[in-house]
């Protein structure tokens, strides 16, 4: 049993859920960590009653971007502590102009495990966003990034082409399929940002380890995923933009205007589509840039449009600490848990009332 402590304690009477298969009646937090026996405690304890879930996992969020680039520490830290009290105590930062390794030294805010910055070509992404290189530099530039990062590398793969007036690739096939090796080889993976069907064929061969967005997967593309395990994380707030952009570009750029409608037209068919392809969806909210943070369960509601509550849950918890490599509410795990007053597996809005926020043991909201 865990040992005598004069520490409080925080006693959670759940019940529990540490994933699909395990559900815990109560638990105990000593010393920052989760136990499922009674403790030995001499001691204050305090009760948290209600659902208990791990912390939430944002899978596509951007710590230290706005929409002019990088932020300042200052800011960031503000951002990071809007998704902490909203309940996401781990995020994958999904490529950042700043270096926010600083991030990790501080116990209030969640966790982060970093992409380092954006890869993408002059001119054919968001300014002051990416380190803009020439296509055949991607292979050398990727492992760069790779010893940088957290152990992922974020590449943006399609954006308007001013020339050809709509979405195309950013890379050819052998520089990707280059990359991909480099990246893999230096212990890392990649995910990349992706809207047109173009890219899609040209990053699976490649053996990217995940998608963004993801809005141009075809049939086939989904079928090669699910065999793969490469998730899909949809981000349909973002994808909720699709008209505007649409609207913006109409004048120059009817060809990419037209797709973009379609894009947003079916973005709850599509995310439906890869749920029953057996694609692994995450959830993520795109925050930073033109999104705020503190998103993350408007985005679950919004997937819960397609999908059930229940899968939403698991992909926005235990499954993507699973494909993150982050521990879930197992014993001797570090607490970083969200209580809530009803399970939100039968209500998806619960999501946005949490009753406590508990990150590494302390109650932070």
């Amino acid at each position: 049993m865990p040992g005598e402590s004069g520490h409080d304690v925080l006693h959670l009477t759940g019940p529990v859920l540490v994933d699909e298969e395990t559900v815990r009646a109560e638990a105990w937090v000593v010393g920052g960590r989760i136990t499922f026996e009674r403790p030995r405690h001499a001691g204050a304890v305090t009760t948290l009653a209600g659902v208990v879930l791990p912390g939430l996992v944002d899978v596509h969020c951007h710590i230290g971007l706005d929409s002019g680039g990088a932020t300042d520490r200052e800011l960031a830290i503000k951002q990071a502590t809007v998704d902490r009290d909203a309940g996401t105590l781990l995020i994958r930062d999904a490529g950042s102009p700043l270096d926010t390794a600083f991030v990790n030294g501080r116990e209030d805010l969640p966790r982060l495990i970093r992409s380092a910055r954006f890869i993408a070509r002059p001119r054919r992404y968001l300014r002051h966003y990416a380190r803009e290189i020439d296509a055949a530099d991607l292979p050398a530039v990727a492992e760069d990034e790779a010893r940088k990062g957290d152990g992922w590398v974020k590449l943006i793969a399609d954006w308007i082409d001013r020339e050809v007036g709509d979405l195309t690739p950013l890379w050819e096939p052998r520089h990707l399929a280059d990359a991909m090796a480099r990246v893999h080889a230096a212990g890392a993976r990649a995910t990349a940002h992706t809207f047109s069907t173009e890219a899609i064929g040209s990053l699976l061969d490649a053996g990217i380890d995940c998608l963004e967005h993801g809005t141009g997967m075809t049939d086939a593309h989904m079928a090669t995923a699910a065999a793969r395990g490469v998730p899909v994380v949809p981000t349909l707030l973002q994808v909720d933009n699709f008209a505007g952009f649409a609207d913006q570009g109409e004048a120059r750029f009817p060809a990419y205007a037209a797709r973009m409608r379609r894009m947003h037209a079916r973005r709850y068919d599509h995310v439906r589509d890869l749920h029953d392809a057996g694609v692994q969806l995450l959830v993520g909210t795109d925050a930073g840039g033109t999104l705020g943070h503190g998103l993350l369960p408007r985005e679950a509601a919004e997937m819960a449009k397609a999908i059930p509550a229940s899968a939403v849950i698991a992909a926005a918890t235990w499954r993507a600490r699973a494909f993150l490599g982050v521990d879930t509410l197992t014993e001797g795990a570090s607490a970083d848990l969200v209580v809530y007053d009803s399970d939100p597996r039968d209500d998806i809005a619960v999501l946005a009332t949490p009753r406590a926020v508990v990150l590494r043991g302390a109650r932070v909201a």
